[in-house]
């Protein structure tokens, strides 16, 4: 008996120790979450304006092949049809 009530007692300490530790240590950790993305979100707006081109000119960086689809003549003979109703 002595050694439940010990248990218990126990559990209760550390979940309520636990507890308080997350009420202190969490916040502090999203603080710095969030102020380490805002500050790479800032860094990045930045780089994006230091690095843009004057409004109105176009620049093309990649530009795929096109492929060739054949010639007509390969394609095979055209018969023209009438609907029939």
């Amino acid at each position: 008996m002595a050694f439940f009530l010990k248990f218990i007692l126990i559990s209760i300490i550390l979940i309520w120790v636990f507890r308080v530790l997350i009420r202190m240590i969490f916040p502090a950790v999203l603080r710095n979450a969030f102020s380490n993305v805002q500050n790479q979100a800032n860094a990045n707006q930045q780089q994006r304006t230091s690095n843009s081109k004057p409004e109105g000119s176009i620049s093309i960086d990649y530009m795929p092949k096109k492929e060739k689809k054949g010639n007509a003549d390969k394609l095979g003979d055209f018969v023209d049809y009438e609907e029939v109703k």
